[in-house]
């Protein structure tokens, strides 16, 4: 959804798009993505006939992308399936989007064997699930070993990494979270929390009336992927409101405290490596000063093991594809 985010993740692969659908505009909403997806990649479906559709990511256009599929009579593969909260609201609409791809597919990679659990208690049957994890694990073990960062950042003491972006917290939630940034911010001296600024208007504007000028508080844009994995090996802790990155915390070994109700990612959670605290000001300050200020508090989540994958995840769907599609 967001054109030069995509470009920056896809750089550190040398990964360039052979179609592009040019469906962004200012301020798009739900049905706008929908629609504009729907049409402009039907036709490159029915040029190019693949013998599978991959879908993953942005759950909105992996469910237009599954959607499209499945009316050209091409199968779907779902890779992050079986994410679930169990409120159709939260994430809103991702947990609605993932239901309905993973009905549409014929092939699921699961991230966790929780996730393929869920997807067996909808019926979905055992034969075309494979548990791989998660291909973000991949992503950033490649990017750790073999692209430095193109950016460089010297922040003082120890850093506090902040992403929140969530639909869900437009109407109330990204105001009460910048209250709780600012409270960390005034009880933790030795501390500054670096807040990368998601793109969207609905967040922008939020963020830096709230924020702006601050002391120990620093907005910046999104750096790129590579600079963005180096930045969170350096961080103290990460707050975040981000699927992918409370599985990166736990990979990284970096205190993660989830800034929603719920997640679909509670393997995180029951590990050790992740925290819930929602968007309430009082609740996310006091456990973050609590793991700034306790280093046993700390290291505790740091040795928590990482659930979501060993960095072979894409090896290992590769493989399933061909035992079926070969």
């Amino acid at each position: 959804q967001h054109r030069d985010l995509l470009d920056q993740a896809l750089a550190p692969f040398s990964i360039v798009p052979d179609y592009d659908l040019d469906v962004m505009v200012d301020d798009q909403d739900l049905v706008y993505v929908i629609r504009e997806v729907l049409a402009r990649l039907t036709p490159v479906l029915e040029k190019e006939r693949p013998d599978v559709v991959i879908v993953q990511g942005d759950a909105q256009t992996a469910f237009v992308g599954a959607l499209a599929a499945y009316y050209a009579k091409i199968p779907v593969a779902h890779v992050e399936a079986g994410l679930r909260t169990g409120n159709p609201y939260a994430p809103y609409p991702e947990e609605m989007n993932r239901r309905l791809i993973d009905h549409i597919a014929t092939f699921l990679f699961a991230p966790t064997e929780t996730a393929k659990q869920a997807l067996l208690r909808e019926g979905i049957r055992a034969q075309g699930i494979a548990v791989t994890g998660n291909t973000e694990i991949d992503a950033l073990r490649y990017v750790e070993q073999n692209v430095p960062p193109s950016e460089q950042f010297d922040f003082s003491g120890k850093v506090v990494l902040v992403t929140a972006h969530r639909r869900e917290s437009f109407s109330g939630g990204l105001t009460q979270i910048c209250a709780g940034l600012r409270r960390i911010a005034a009880d933790n001296a030795d501390a500054t929390i670096v807040y990368s600024v998601h793109p969207n208007p609905h967040v922008r504007d939020i963020v830096y009336a709230e924020l702006a000028d601050r002391d120990r508080i620093v907005l910046i844009d999104p750096p790129g992927y590579a600079s963005f994995v180096h930045l969170m090996r350096s961080a103290a802790l990460i707050l975040t409101d981000s699927g992918g990155i409370q599985e990166a915390g736990a990979a990284l070994h970096v205190p993660v405290l989830v800034l929603r109700d719920v997640t679909e990612r509670m393997e995180g959670v029951h590990a050790g490596a992740a925290e819930v605290v929602g968007t309430d000001p009082d609740r996310i300050a006091t456990a973050a000063t609590h793991l700034l200020r306790s280093p046993d508090a700390r290291a505790g989540m740091q040795a928590a093991a990482n659930p979501y994958g060993d960095g072979h995840a894409a090896a290992r769907i590769v493989q399933f594809l061909e035992r079926r599609l070969l």
